[in-house]
């Protein structure tokens, strides 16, 4: 299903489009579940508020199916975002697009972004959802064929590979959960990576009792390969320096997300995986700034967990505004 997702504000009035050098109650960095869901808050809560992004949707545009969100059922990213910002434009909601920020200051109260174009923007308080890009294995064939075999998210895709075979690549908790789980629908599994697991031992454990998965330790995968969609991997057995391939129909890349925290990476606190920490309030180090979603260390990486979070972090703004 095709969705035109260009917002038309040709509706609105006149005191609600997108005003330069104008101060806001609050900014909005990001339009994925946090960002939209955080608008949406803002806005009930009567403040004045704008998005700033570059992609809509975020990452759920990537995803295939969504089976997991409450309320819900098989909707694809697509379509989901398409709902999402369907019910925030009923709000009538400025948002900037198509301008990456480029800089964030606090002066004094308020912030100031900059965008590429020059343009700048102000804010009594800034929400940070610019959510997290997921680690690649820099192959050939890697890019060719994502979204057509090749997927970053097992529990957002898995479904799609039912009782077929493929291949996890990763070696940490999440590459072994995530084999486990497939490995109740899938043919067969296949774990690759490149030295030893790094997962607890209790889910090695889980995962060494499926019958039907196969473990490739010290092997690397060179390649991703295959015709309109994806066949197979080649890799290369470190231990004996024996060249394979591995067939599969999906190969899952679990090998961890980079959060998008440039922005902000000198002005608030991160943790070592470079995720933005914040409170139960969604607060960060720096007073005024929120964070919600993917960026943040937050645990479970899930869109309805993300929504949660920007909701959660637009009611702390409100408070934090209403006490300026």
């Amino acid at each position: 299903m095709d969705f035109n997702l260009n917002l038309d504000f040709s509706s609105q009035k006149k005191s609600e489009s997108v005003r330069e050098n104008s101060l806001y109650d609050l900014l909005i960095i990001g339009s994925g579940p946090a960002g939209l869901n955080a608008a949406l808050y803002a806005k009930r809560k009567g403040l004045e508020v704008a998005i700033l992004s570059v992609k809509m949707g975020g990452q759920v545009l990537d995803t295939s199916s969504v089976e997991n969100y409450l309320g819900i059922q098989g909707a694809t990213g697509e379509s989901l975002v398409h709902d999402f910002i369907s019910h925030v434009n009923t709000l009538a909601v400025p948002i900037i697009k198509d301008e990456s920020v480029k800089s964030i200051e606090k002066i004094e109260d308020q912030f100031q972004l900059t965008l590429g174009n020059g343009a700048v923007y102000k804010s009594k308080a800034l929400i940070v959802a610019t959510g997290s890009k997921p680690r690649q294995l820099g192959v050939k064939g890697e890019a060719e064929y994502s979204g057509r075999g090749v997927a970053y998210c097992a529990i957002c895709d898995g479904p799609l590979f039912e009782g077929r075979d493929v291949i996890i690549a990763g070696g940490g908790n999440s590459a072994v959960e995530a084999a486990i789980d497939l490995s109740k629908i899938a043919k067969t599994v296949t774990l690759v990576h490149r030295s030893q697991l790094r997962a607890d031992q209790i889910v090695i454990d889980k995962l060494n009792s499926a019958e039907n998965v196969k473990i490739h330790l010290e092997t690397q995968i060179t390649e991703v390969v295959g015709e309109n969609l994806v066949t197979g991997v080649n890799a290369v057995d470190k231990k004996t320096n024996e060249t394979l391939f591995i067939p599969a129909e999906g190969v899952f890349v679990e090998i961890g997300y980079l959060p998008n925290n440039e922005l902000v990476k000198d002005l608030v606190s991160l943790n070592e995986s470079g995720e933005i920490i914040v409170n139960a309030q969604n607060e960060t180090s720096l007073k005024g700034l929120y964070a919600a979603g993917d960026v943040t260390d937050t645990p479970y990486k899930q869109i309805v967990i993300a929504a949660s979070e920007g909701a959660k972090a637009a009611l702390s703004a409100n408070d934090y505004i209403n006490h300026l």
